[in-house]
């Protein structure tokens, strides 16, 4: 499957203005009765990305154990392939499903299209991730699992390499990759150029770089990002002297990623930098192609803070009730019994969104090398868009892959510059913006 889904958490800037003049409507029933708090019953349409798991079943067995406690409910699914995008266009309408997973809606949209859940604080000791789907202190949506953010890896690739120890800043990443050329057969690092989507996934580890829980909100009012010290100038910076050093794929034009799973899985590729959403599809594409799934590690963003390394941790899709379902109590059931009860995320090897939940095993080496876990901070209110708003302004996608293909270009040579322009456009642009939107 080709997961696309935490680049649609972010909210995109350019979604406020796809949604402008929708209708918000009533509630999907004249019926007062029809509240979340009212009698569970009724059909739901679940609407989601998640387009393997009804293939497979897993959403029908699902439903079964449901009805074993609310027999009242008949549950339907419908999976998009396309879900950031055609959601957008579905919500022009008050047809988009009962329960669905949150698209790139600015969060003072939430209102028009979703059923309130409650007060945040009352969720604030049960659930994690909650900033992401809660507006002026109402809470919209519960995450459907979380993931960590870091580095997938071939083990049995790095030990042939001869690395022992696991990379904790840039130089002991690129020295490792450097072995991983010079030792093995396979490619160090794969960037997924061709499909791009995987590009976005290092964005999500701003914050851990170092250590700061406000980095994302802060960087909407920091007029040049693109500087060392900062998390971005990490990220980014690893990316580009990475390519710069051949360490990369060597075309990136013609990059697969659905292969891409499984030459990591087979030891033709040591690293990708991913979400830990990840492991148990590349895990299942090595047991499928002859190897082993024991091979898949995944290590934290090669970063630490006086030698401590941190990751960040966030929430996937966040389930909401539509404000215009005819069945909400029905709904808002199946979503906290899918969230708690379902084994979803023990089988995804996801972080539960519930606070008192063992961490997967999927996470045991980051328990192995002592990664402290960490979750970003909402913004301020009244700038819960601006990082958006700024990133639109500038005309650099931070929840998108062109800047980052431009980056990778320039690194090995098909475009002009070198990593100290690039980088000083990049902050010319962004500071620009910042000036104008939160200065």
């Amino acid at each position: 499957m080709a997961r696309k889904s935490l680049v649609a958490v972010a909210t995109l800037a350019l979604a406020g203005a796809a949604l402008t003049g929708c209708s918000s409507g009533g509630g999907g029933a004249a019926d007062a009765s029809n509240t979340i708090d009212g009698d569970v019953k009724g059909d739901i349409k679940v609407v989601t990305w998640r387009t393997d798991l009804i293939e497979n079943g897993t959403f029908d067995a699902y439903a079964e154990e449901f009805n074993k406690t609310y027999p009242d409910v008949k549950v339907t699914f419908e999976g998009i392939t396309d879900y950031s995008g055609e959601m957008l266009t579905r919500m022009s309408t008050n047809n988009y499903g009962d329960v669905i997973g949150i698209p790139a809606i600015q969060p003072d949209q939430f209102d028009q299209f979703l059923e309130p859940l409650g007060d945040t604080a009352s969720f604030a000791d049960k659930y994690r991730f909650l900033p992401a789907a809660s507006f002026d202190g109402t809470q919209y949506g519960i995450a459907f699992g979380g993931n960590a953010n870091g580095v997938v890896y071939n083990k049995k690739v790095f030990e042939e390499a001869g690395i022992t120890e696991l990379p904790t800043d840039e130089k002991s990443w690129l020295e490792a990759l450097q072995k991983v050329k010079d030792n093995t057969d396979a490619i160090p690092m794969y960037t997924n150029y061709k499909d791009g989507w995987p590009l976005t996934q290092s964005f999500s580890n701003v914050g851990g770089i170092t250590n700061n829980p406000d980095a994302v909100s802060e960087m909407a009012e920091d007029p040049a990002p693109w500087t060392e010290g900062s998390d971005v100038y990490a990220i980014d910076g690893l990316l580009y002297e990475s390519v710069a050093a051949g360490l990369t794929e060597e075309d990136p034009l013609t990059t697969n990623w659905e292969q891409s799973k499984v030459d990591i899985g087979t030891g033709k590729i040591a690293t990708m930098t991913l979400g830990s959403w990840a492991i148990s599809q590349l895990q299942a594409a090595a047991e499928g192609n002859g190897a082993s799934a024991d091979d898949i590690g995944f290590m934290a963003f090669p970063s630490n803070v006086d030698g401590t390394q941190y990751a960040v941790i966030g929430g996937d899709y966040n389930l909401a009730v539509s404000k215009h379902s005819k069945a909400k109590a029905a709904s808002w059931a199946w979503i906290q019994w899918v969230v708690s009860e379902s084994g979803y995320t023990e089988s995804e090897g996801m972080v539960s969104p519930l606070k008192d939940a063992a961490l997967p095993s999927t996470l045991s080496d980051f328990e192995a090398e002592g990664v402290q876990l960490i979750e970003t901070n909402p913004a301020p209110a009244g700038k819960e868009g601006l990082i958006n708003e700024v990133s639109d302004d500038a005309q650099i996608d931070l929840y998108g892959q062109i800047y980052r293909q431009k980056l990778i270009d320039v690194a090995r040579g098909a475009a002009d510059g070198d990593k100290e322009s690039y980088f000083a456009e990049l902050n010319e642009r962004w500071g620009a913006s910042v000036e104008k939107l939160a200065g």
